[in-house]
């Protein structure tokens, strides 16, 4: 070998770099992060607060409603109902999850469940309130007031497809910016690339509802409230993600991952509704676009659009706080950058 020719390690220095080791090493950060939110939040069900209403003769009602307040750990939110009719009402609004109607003539009393609200939310009403009945030698009959749809198995058709469009969305903006720069050239290029956003979004919120409504029959009616809020979500998720990119360039991707899909996916109440997540998953869980469109979707298909307002502001407020962050700071860098010559 001559000694002009570089050694083993030479060659291992030039074939990997520094900045490949950091890439790798960021890989690995958020492959374990991965495991540890999806893991952390799904290994165990810490139901809190469900929201119940309680029917019983006389003043049973608030008595009832007080003991169940009590439960350990607090896993009911009861209030006492003046009727079975109020109850139902509630529930069929979305703003119950199920009611409590107590039979005075006979040992068996009556759940109202929304199945709508979710199979894990449901299924953990029923066995909270079934160990109560137990206790009290009574036995517990269940009626789905509202039922899922018969394509929208266990209702997750809505979790996934906004899952769908938010990894859409980012996916289109981290190849724009692998194609053409992380960091747009100049303001006039950022406009450029955001309104290049809008048709795509339009797109992804028709087809998407046209997969889930009359292709596959998943999601029933309501196909333009469903398709806007596909369209919100494409672009809260490929604005946050641009807007990310101009702060951190190619990293920015990664930190779009972590947000969207390590942090989002599991805390977004598709599998497990957010009564039932831990207190991390539980608490960001509706601020971020996954578990807002996840709500919003259900809200729009099962309880017409009551309480949705809510969620779809946060989705538009997550679009617009990342079209506004990649404007500023591309200005700011133009304004540097005229200086500078």
């Amino acid at each position: 070998m001559s000694n002009n020719d570089p050694g083993f390690i030479d060659e291992i220095k030039d074939a990997i770099s520094l900045r490949t080791v950091a890439l790798i090493a960021g890989v690995l950060l958020v492959q374990v992060a991965f495991i540890a939110s999806y893991v952390g939040a799904f290994h165990h069900q810490e139901p809190r607060g469900i929201e119940i209403g309680v029917v019983a003769p006389g003043g049973q009602a608030e008595a009832l409603a007080q003991r169940l307040n009590g439960l350990d750990g607090e896993p009911l939110d009861a209030t006492a109902m003046a009727s079975d009719v109020e109850a139902r009402d509630q529930i069929e609004r979305g703003e119950l999850v199920a009611a409590l109607v107590v039979d005075p003539a006979g040992t068996q009393d009556t759940l109202l469940v929304a199945s709508a609200r979710g199979e894990s939310l449901k299924g953990a009403v029923q066995q909270v309130l079934t160990a109560v009945e137990t206790e009290q030698q009574r036995t517990l009959a269940s009626e789905d007031v509202v039922p899922l749809q018969d394509g929208d198995a266990r209702g997750m058709s809505g979790f996934y497809l906004v899952i769908g469009w938010l990894v859409g969305g980012y996916l289109v903006a981290a190849l724009l910016g692998v194609a053409k720069g992380a960091r747009p050239a100049n303001r006039h290029r950022a406009v450029i690339r955001l309104g290049a956003m809008v048709p795509y979004a339009v797109a992804s919120g028709l087809l998407g509802a046209v997969v889930v409504g009359p292709l596959i029959g998943a999601l029933e009616g309501h196909f333009w409230a469903v398709a806007g809020v596909g369209m919100l979500l494409v672009l809260s998720s490929a604005t946050v993600t641009m807007a990310l990119e101009v702060l951190a360039g190619t990293i920015g991707i990664g930190i779009t991952v972590l947000l969207f899909v390590v942090l989002g996916n599991p805390s977004a109440g598709g599998a497990y509704q957010t009564e039932l997540l831990p207190g991390l998953w539980r608490g960001v869980g509706q601020w971020l676009p996954n578990g807002a469109g996840t709500t919003a979707l259900r809200d729009i298909v099962y309880f017409d659009g009551n309480g949705a307002s809510g969620p779809i502001l946060v989705i538009v407020v997550w679009a617009l706080v990342g079209a506004v962050v990649t404007l500023a700071v591309t200005g700011l860098r133009d304004r540097q950058a005229a200086r500078s010559t």
